[in-house]
């Protein structure tokens, strides 16, 4: 099958609607990834089918769970999920944060050439962020243990705002030890199109807010 079919019809299980130019466009960020892993370390990743499954499929299947317009993409890395996510949702804007500078050098590089306006990048830890606005979702697919991830990252959003981290099977012991003030508000099984491993988005907000 086609790689931008492949994009389009795995993406619309997840009821997003992509175009053809925004799947080539998500095809262009595997061939700057591609080039830049031969100087520098970016991914383990290298074979194209997995590279679309597990770096962009994986990536936008957070999407339909994305509130507000002021998204923070935590430990993005070469850009994951955060680069897909701004190509999908151009009406959203994306914060890209890591402590490797190499790796933003990367995200600005595909965010120039494919003119992502919408994409902006950090190096700072995410604890030691301060950013002039807060966030309506901070997400990380490269997270550690979930009540780590709050402590880090529960002064970044806005009040209402959610936590988000993308996990592999349910963290059912990670759960049980969310900080005081922070609560569960969903945790959801992610089908993931040609990959077969368990996904499960954990959604957390403060102990206040409606559910």
């Amino acid at each position: 099958m086609n790689p931008v079919t492949t994009l389009i019809e795995g993406a619309a299980k997840f009821g997003i609607a992509l175009s053809e130019s925004q799947g080539a466009r998500l095809l262009r960020v595997l061939d700057e990834l591609d080039d830049w892993n031969q100087r520098m370390n970016l991914t383990a990743i290298r074979e194209r089918p997995a590279q679309i499954t597990k770096h962009l499929l994986d990536s936008l299947s957070v999407q339909p769970f994305l509130r507000g317009e002021r998204i923070c993409d935590i430990g993005t890395g070469a850009g994951f999920p955060g680069i897909p996510l701004a190509i999908a949702c151009p009406e959203k804007h994306f914060t890209l944060v890591d402590s490797t500078a190499k790796k933003l050098k990367f995200i600005d590089h595909v965010a120039q050439l494919l003119e992502l306006a919408n994409i902006r990048t950090v190096h700072t830890r995410a604890e030691s962020y301060k950013p002039d606005e807060r966030f309506d979702a901070v997400l990380s697919r490269a997270v550690g243990p979930v009540d780590q991830f709050v402590k880090w990252t529960g002064h970044l959003i806005v009040g209402g705002g959610r936590l988000l981290a993308m996990k592999g099977r349910y963290p059912e012991d990670e759960l049980k030890k969310l900080p005081n003030g922070w609560k569960l508000a969903a945790v959801h099984r992610l089908e993931v199109p040609g990959l077969d491993e368990e996904r499960h988005l954990v959604e957390i907000c403060r102990s206040h807010d409606k559910i």
